[in-house]
């Protein structure tokens, strides 16, 4: 094995702490007699832990070892997977060099391990290629990934040489891409030293805009601007605004699950990490997606200058802004930014001579949205074909529409007014009567 990875050219930036070449280092000790049994057994079966941690974490089943091998296919980053991503095949010198390492990665998935188990007395690379793994909710592992690499994994299995293996690569960078962008569709800030500042989030909500009930002139407007940024036309940063529980954040969830497959990646910031703006620009402004950067529950109090940098994003700097970024937003508050009355009177002795100019400042923030959408509570009619229309979903609740409405004119008694949170809330209640 370590011979085989040793000529890789062009995938040669594969980490080198990867299971991949530790495996390949156990397996030159192992070839050379330079090891102890018990030593080089305990060396692989850490390597072993960490592929069934990797397979847990992502869903893998069946052949482990394949899974894992076009696992990294699809996530490393080089000059030519990245061109791949957008352009899919192409001419040029260094598909030889891909063609070589290709050759390498079937010989890889063809791999013989029965030579050490038997000299070794073990049977875990038998296990790891025959695998059946415990089904687990979707919530429990990156679904995103999970589908796309063993996809991959079964045609390579399929393929009779590299040729073939070139094609069905090539081609997948360009349907889905590469990386951990490529690959999973929201990402948050880590600020961990030991790991990437873009970070993929691996468990999602799968709601789509149809369980939002109602709202239909919002979600039009969001559906429209969001198209119009997918297919690569002018779209306007977004501000949601309006009632708690009335639907923002969950628009905003369902747009990306209903465009992720055109490109659409989003990326959710806290308003105290706006200063780290430029910093994610920087890194996805030349990638082939379109990228929402979504800070959920904006607002900013009198003290706080984070404002700023949002601003200067939007629109200000010197730097262009790049075509395939775009901020949705969502606050409780029409204008984000908290003022107060002695801010509308024009002066103010002892402290700023102009106070209109301080307003004018906090509010040409809400200015640099191109489009502000507004959710407003329901109507107690609208509320309660919330809770109708959520109850059908569920036939384990046996009440009529009647009895329905009597229980949600009880709830919002206790429960804040009417909105689809509290219409949710309740069908929660009812179905843990049943």
């Amino acid at each position: 094995m370590n011979c085989l990875t040793s000529k890789l050219i062009v995938y040669r930036n594969i980490d080198k702490e990867s299971i991949l070449f530790k495996l390949s280092e156990i397996f030159k000790d192992f070839k050379t007699n330079d090891y102890e049994d018990e030593e080089i057994i305990n060396r692989i079966y850490t390597q072993i832990n960490r592929l069934l941690s990797l397979a847990t974490s992502y869903g893998f089943d069946k052949n482990l070892w394949h899974n894992y091998l076009a696992f990294i296919l699809a996530t490393v980053e080089n000059p030519f997977t990245l061109v791949s991503e957008k352009v899919g095949v192409n001419e040029g010198s260094v598909n030889e060099f891909t063609k070589n390492d290709f050759l390498i990665i079937k010989q890889l998935f063809d791999y013989n391990f029965s030579e050490i188990e038997e000299k070794l007395g073990i049977n875990c690379f038998s296990i790891i290629t025959n695998y059946h793994a415990i089904i687990k909710k979707e919530q429990l592992f990156n679904k995103d990934v999970s589908i796309k690499v063993q996809e991959l994994s079964n045609l390579i299995e399929e393929a009779s040489n590299e040729m073939e293996i070139y094609d069905i690569v090539t081609d997948f960078y360009k349907r889905y891409g590469v990386g951990k962008f490529g690959l999973n569709r929201a990402f948050r800030l880590s600020h961990d030293e030991n790991s990437d500042f873009i970070i993929p989030i691996t468990s999602l909500d799968d709601v789509t805009l149809d369980n939002l009930v109602g709202y239909e002139m919002q979600k039009k407007k969001l559906i429209r601007n969001t198209e119009a940024f997918v297919n690569g036309k002018k779209a306007n940063n977004v501000l949601l605004y309006g009632d708690a529980g009335t639907g923002k954040s969950t628009s905003i969830k369902a747009i990306l699950n209903q465009y992720y497959d055109k490109g659409l990646r989003m990326i959710e910031l806290y308003k105290h990490e706006a200063k780290y703006l430029s910093k994610v620009i920087s890194q996805i402004k030349n990638r082939n997606y379109r990228f929402i950067i979504y800070m959920d529950d904006l607002s900013f109090e009198e003290s706080e200058s984070e404002y700023k940098y949002l601003k200067a994003l939007i629109e200000g700097g010197l730097e262009t802004n790049p075509d395939n970024v775009l901020i949705y937003a969502t606050s409780n508050r029409r204008h984000l930014i908290k003022e107060t009355w002695n801010e509308r009177t024009n002066t103010s002795s002892g402290e700023e001579m102009y106070r209109s100019d301080t307003i004018r400042e906090k509010l040409s923030l809400v200015d640099r949205f191109g489009m502000s959408i507004g959710y407003y509570k329901p109507t107690m009619k609208e509320y309660f074909n919330i809770v109708i229309t959520l109850a059908k979903d569920y036939p384990e609740i046996k009440l009529s529409e009647k009895e329905l409405e009597q229980e949600a004119n009880k709830w919002i008694m206790t429960h804040g007014g009417p909105s689809g949170r509290t219409a949710q809330q309740l069908i929660y209640y009812l179905l843990g009567d049943n």
